[in-house]
């Protein structure tokens, strides 16, 4: 089928648990379709809690112009790099959301920070997540973070306990309110972002710069986090391996398979190709 003729112009899609292998890498048939995917006239949008170096470094390893939704929606660029959309946490929140957590031994806390990465002590197993990309780290002071341009806070838990961090959500929701988004990305993982910040947001910003809607798009996701662009586009896949929250948040939304077996990359060539 042409491109002309689907329905789906836009395809965005999660990283981590949906288009990444459980190695946290596209394997060589994902390249192949996305680039099939552009050929045929089709915009792609990565569309993820991770940073923008980050992702540009993974899209470069695709070789096509695809467009980025990073740190949960809070930043979105364009296929040539340009910032086109940016909502940063308020500069009087930061610490504050920080101070939240900053004192468990089994939590570790993120900024994302213009360009950077930080975090308040060493981690290996979180370089795993970029061994593709190369992107890293840099640590910083909890007692004293940075508060300016800030796209996003998260905590990480040591163990990977999918229930530990429910407690710190309960508490952020409670002291914060509405001044900020907060989600889950991966269970052991709490993410904290400026108000009314979503993946769903930033999608419907590149539909409208590409002078197309929300109903042209698919979308795949697997976290809590991918919850608003899942229902807002025209249709949303959730992935089979989806955390039970995300599958009770989104009960019509059909699921297909796991990350482990390129089910997103399948569905793609079996629809879309």
């Amino acid at each position: 089928m042409s491109p002309l003729a689907h329905p789906y112009r836009i395809v965005a899609s999660d990283l981590d648990g949906t288009l990444l292998a459980p190695n946290h890498q596209l394997t060589a048939f994902a390249k192949s379709t996305l680039k099939a995917l552009h050929e045929q006239g089709h915009t792609f949008v990565f569309a993820t809690g991770r940073h923008h170096i980050d992702v540009a470094n993974i899209r470069a390893q695709v070789g096509i112009p695809a467009y980025m939704i990073t740190a949960n929606g809070a930043c979105v660029h364009d296929e040539n790099d340009a910032l086109m959309y940016k909502k940063s946490v308020p500069s009087d929140l930061v610490q504050a959301v920080i101070d939240c957590a900053k004192h468990d031994p089994e939590v570790v806390v993120h900024l994302y920070q213009g360009d950077n990465w930080m975090i308040n002590r060493e981690n290996d197993e979180l370089k795993e997540y970029h061994e593709e990309s190369g992107f890293s780290y840099h640590l910083f002071n909890v007692d004293q973070a940075p508060t300016s341009d800030i796209a996003k806070i998260f905590f990480t838990h040591d163990g990977r306990d999918g229930d530990y961090l429910v407690a710190l959500e309960n508490t952020l929701n409670a002291t914060f309110g509405d001044n900020v988004s907060i989600a889950f990305s991966t269970p052991w993982c709490l993410e904290v972002m400026a108000d009314n910040v979503s993946k769903g947001e930033a999608l419907n910003a590149v539909a409208q710069a590409l002078g197309s809607s929300l109903d042209q798009c698919i979308a795949f996701g697997d976290g809590m986090n991918d919850v608003e662009m899942l229902s807002m586009a025209g249709k949303g896949l959730v992935m089979a391996t989806a955390h039970p929250r995300v599958k009770a948040a989104l009960p019509n939304n059909e699921i297909i398979g796991s990350h482990a077996d390129d089910a997103v990359v399948h569905y793609l060539r079996d629809h879309l190709l």
